[in-house]
């Protein structure tokens, strides 16, 4: 990539054209399914130990909290490119739902 800024929906593109030149094809939704699910799983051990009570094992010192949410967002694109899903247009109406919704919640919530 030429440029260090990029918009989901050409965010949407790159996977599309990367997984045509590279991945053959799409996985399954399900398989897509697991393997967002096994890429969260790489991120929660990393969170638990940096931020947690656990501590890291001599081969998990090198870790990128950077790269595991990236491969979060590939596959996430990968699962929305596959079903039709404009990314960009869902995170504004569900930022729109959230804003509508939670708009005084967390400002009137003590705990916060």
């Amino acid at each position: 990539m030429e440029t260090d800024q990029i918009s989901i929906k050409e965010a949407q593109i790159e996977v599309d054209n990367w997984i045509k030149k590279y991945g053959v094809r799409y996985f399954s939704e399900l398989t897509n399914m697991a393997i967002l699910t096994e890429e969260v799983g790489e991120l929660a051990r990393i969170v638990s130990r940096k931020f947690g009570d656990q501590s890291f094992k001599k081969s998990e010192e090198n870790y990128d909290l950077g790269d595991e949410m990236a491969d979060i967002f590939f596959v996430l694109i990968c699962m929305a490119n596959q079903t039709g899903i404009d990314l960009n247009e869902a995170f504004i109406k569900n930022m729109e739902k959230k804003t509508l919704r939670d708009k005084n919640r967390h400002i009137q919530n003590k705990k916060l």
